[in-house]
């Protein structure tokens, strides 16, 4: 089943309506907005890697809100437990049965602020309920509902005290990016409002929650000619025999990069995915997936640079395959 061209209008009209809004509160980082946007109707994660200050819990919470969705904000931090985060089972002593106690993991948006700082032991908690949406408390399965999506922070510039995420993990993030500063205009504008202390209490939502499950699913209707699989394809491989890296894309990663082209193909108005697409969402997908070698890293090899390395040596298809 295809999605047709009235669907694909409405999905990126309802699109540019959403980035219009939680731009409200994120002022001047439209494309931020929209891969934040993206991550959450390909059904993924989002890893922010950013300075303090620079708005993540803005993003998560005028996220949350034009969806109509809830917000959590978790802080981690060493002591965190994997309880305080999913929950736990109490016995009730008036009913005499054990009742399950929901974390703050049950939300629309759960803000993982500075996750490098707990211990692998909580990390590892959020691998189930992010591969799957649901986490298991003593042997009984519970749903988190949808749309889920976690949107984990990491502060680049101080890491005494901090337990660097495993790749299995980061792999499970649909993409990773930064807010970065705004640019002087809107910093002028942002410090005139100063006694605003809540930007993101002001975004009304758009669209109901139920509404993002529907926009997902014209997403996964998308079409992707089989000349477009096998750029991906070509581009996993050659990442994994590139002279700089260790640990290349994965079979996961290249099925994270077809739905994330997917939806940024529709948000576009398109049916259909062009090499453009995959070009655009390479950095953000990629990026924290390909593990560079000692020698690149000690030579100062970004990861960023091995993509446009890949590229520019990999021709993008021109012809249909069907």
């Amino acid at each position: 089943m295809s999605i047709s061209p009235d669907q694909a209008t409405w999905f990126s009209s309802t699109f540019d309506q959403l980035v219009a809004n939680v731009g409200l509160a994120i002022r001047g980082k439209e494309k931020v907005i929209r891969l934040a946007l993206t991550c959450m109707l390909s059904e993924g994660h989002l890893l922010l890697e950013d300075n303090p200050g620079t708005g993540k819990t803005v993003l998560a919470k005028a996220l949350a809100a034009t969806v109509q969705g809830t917000h959590h904000r978790i802080q981690f931090t060493p002591d965190l437990l994997p309880s305080d985060l999913i929950g736990v089972t109490v016995y009730d002593q008036h009913k005499q049965t054990f009742e399950f106690h929901k974390g703050p993991i049950f939300a629309t948006v759960v803000l993982a602020d500075e996750i490098n700082r707990a211990s692998p032991k909580t990390q590892s908690a959020l691998l189930e309920v992010m591969e799957e949406s649901r986490v298991t408390v003593d042997g009984e399965p519970h749903p988190v509902g949808r749309p889920f999506m976690v949107i984990a922070t990491q502060n680049p510039i101080e890491q005494a005290g901090t337990y660097r995420l495993p790749e299995a993990q980061l792999d499970r993030f649909l993409m990773k990016t930064s807010v970065g500063y705004p640019d002087l205009a809107v910093a002028v504008e942002l410090m005139a409002q100063a006694a605003n202390r809540d930007r993101a209490a002001d975004v009304r939502p758009v669209i109901a929650a139920q509404a993002v499950s529907q926009m997902a699913s014209f997403a996964n209707q998308v079409h992707v000619d089989e000349a477009v699989l096998q750029y991906v394809g070509t581009l996993a491989e050659e990442s994994r025999r590139h002279t700089h890296v260790k640990l290349g894309l994965s079979m996961r990663g290249c099925l994270a990069f077809i739905r994330a082209a997917k939806t940024w193909a529709l948000s576009q108005g398109r049916e259909y995915v062009i090499p453009d697409d995959i070009k655009e969402l390479a950095i953000p997908v990629m990026g924290h997936r390909l593990i560079l070698n000692a020698e690149a890293q000690f030579s100062g090899v970004s990861a960023e640079r091995v993509i446009d390395d890949l590229l520019a040596s990999i021709a993008a298809p021109a012809d249909r395959v069907r």
